[in-house]
């Protein structure tokens, strides 16, 4: 791979059109996978076209939920499918948005680096866009940058523009460009249609960016055929009818990968980009999703949050489990239930439930919905796994019904109460940090292959924190506390003995968590409910 140590990265674009909401990012993500199993170093990057400066700040509900990188950055959910697909850890490079492009322009009028000239979107943002797309790690051979939104729309015009420049600039064979669009199918006549995949193709060909491949979804099950094919290929200006891909909607996303490799996308692609790689070998993530996609043996494992209307919200989290029932070969149904609805008509809506997670959320509504569902989970001897907040309101609500203190609260939710077992920081901790293990508890039991044990670095994204001058107290009345932050003195994972498994962090294990290599806490927690059902 000569271009790498030349310093000449090539690069993948891969834009949307006709709808939001396609899976360009499972695409690019798929592409990625393919690519690195023959052998090549990728890397990849998302530029979202909205001007919000922080997708931290983000209401998940909109934008699903918030990834934190190793190096401390709140970045878009697709980037965690980028992590979990390809086994890489991306960085603050990894993702930015138009909001991020705008202030730093700005920022640099203000200092005079632009020496006084008119500040325009040509070719000023334009060209801090590409600096970001060329800020990528040049030692890989292959970046992959996704393009968010849809082709036509004013907010994307601008990004498409620096692509269109930087395609230019990298020359023959430096970059490619891959098209996702929808293809309807229209069950009354019994059709699929293809004009709006040619209109897509047009606004993008109008701005100067010419797919080299289009990447058609559908629904499961509609025919495609030779036709439809053929007059994609035409009016869209394709080399062939092999460089228009069919993408159905696959029961798992790590489907995704195998139907595309199926239609040689990762050929298609290495011709595009003038580069030569070994044949890829797919047998073990064949593998893996066969034992994914096996039929769920009635095991249930309750998600307990305020923002279980979408998915996406919790989506890291809902990959962990699954994960861990890969790695424990079982199969596992997982249940999102609303904490707001618990305390609204109680426990009972948990009947059935062999485990319960409890991820992170924020803000006072469900709350006592939550701690209701930790209590019941303790209390019932039901496999129980706490996170970031969750974690919290375990040590709330074991302060409550153990030590008895009735009003002991979060300040982030009471900032009157009078046993703050919960106190502000007064820093956010972003990214990763060490954690202690303590040896001989149920921690140390799940982290024991874990390299750097009994120490380990995990990725945060909290402030407020388990108030030390509770900590003697907590632990005198049975609370274990088996892991550690020895820099800080913060208290980092929680446990009880008594318990077929009640383990809680303040970090976010499923951050880490991979497909094929799932996050320990997770592997304990579904171990746990396999010995529980024997």
């Amino acid at each position: 791979m000569a271009y790498a140590r030349l310093g000449f990265m090539k690069y993948i674009f891969v834009t949307g059109g006709v709808v939001s909401g396609l899976g360009k990012g499972i695409t690019a993500a798929s592409v990625g996978r393919l690519l690195i199993n023959r052998g090549l170093r990728v890397t990849v990057q998302k530029l979202d076209p909205y001007l919000n400066v922080d997708p931290g700040n983000m209401n998940p509900y909109r934008h699903g939920e918030v990834f934190v990188t190793g190096d401390g950055h709140e970045t878009d959910l697709d980037i965690g499918h980028y992590e979990r697909f390809l086994g890489i850890n991306c960085s603050k490079q990894s993702s930015f948005t138009m909001g991020k492009v705008y202030s730093q322009i700005l920022a640099k009028e203000r200092n005079g680096e632009y020496m006084g000239r008119d500040v325009q979107v040509v070719p000023h943002v334009t060209d801090e866009i590409k600096r970001m797309m060329r800020s990528l790690d040049n030692s890989n051979d292959v970046a992959i940058v996704e393009i968010g939104g849809t082709v036509g729309e004013i907010e994307s015009m601008t990004c498409i523009e620096a692509v269109r420049q930087l395609i230019r600039e990298l020359g023959p064979q430096g970059a490619c460009s891959i098209h996702v669009t929808l293809v309807p199918y229209l069950e009354a006549s019994g059709e699929i249609k293809t004009k709006p995949t040619q209109n897509s193709f047009r606004d993008l060909a109008q701005m100067g960016v010419y797919p080299n491949l289009i990447v058609c979804r559908t629904n499961a099950g509609v025919e495609w055929d030779a036709d439809a094919k053929e007059k994609i290929a035409m009016f869209c200006n394709l080399k062939s009818t092999d460089h228009v891909i069919h993408n159905v909607d696959a029961k798992s996303i790590y489907q995704v990968p195998l139907l595309l490799k199926e239609q040689r996308i990762d050929d298609l692609v290495l011709e595009c980009l003038g580069l030569d790689a070994p044949k890829g070998d797919m047998k073990d993530w064949a593998k893996m999703v066969e034992a994914m996609l096996a039929p769920v043996n009635g095991t249930t494992v309750a998600v307990v949050g305020k923002y279980v209307a979408v998915a996406d919200s919790y989506i890291s989290i809902i990959e962990a489990i699954k994960a861990a029932a890969y790695a424990n070969k079982i199969v596992v149904k997982i249940k999102l239930v609303d904490s707001e609805e618990i305390e609204k008509q109680g426990v009972k809506l948990l009947k059935g439930i062999d485990a319960v997670v409890v991820p992170s959320d924020s803000g006072d509504r469900g709350i006592e919905g939550t701690i209701a569902t930790i209590k019941y989970a303790r209390e019932n001897k039901i496999p129980f796994l706490g996170v970031n907040f969750g974690m919290q309101m375990a040590v709330v609500e074991f302060a409550r019904t153990v030590l008895g203190l009735k009003d002991a609260h979060s300040t982030e939710i009471a900032t009157n109460t009078t046993a703050p077992v919960i106190v502000d920081g007064e820093t956010m901790r972003l990214g990763l940090y060490d954690c202690t293990i303590k040896n001989g508890t149920v921690a140390s039991g799940v982290y024991k292959n874990t390299d750097g044990f009994p120490t380990v670095k995990e990725r945060h994204r909290n402030r407020y924190e388990v108030n030390n001058i509770y900590r003697d107290a907590l632990v005198n009345a049975g609370l274990v506390i088996s892991g550690e932050n020895k820099e800080f003195g913060l208290i980092e994972i929680i446990e009880l003995n008594d318990h077929p498994y009640f383990v809680a962090s303040q970090f976010h294990p499923e951050l880490l968590s991979r497909p094929y290599s799932a996050h320990p806490l997770f592997i304990g927690l579904v171990r746990a409910i396999k010995k529980e059902k024997k």
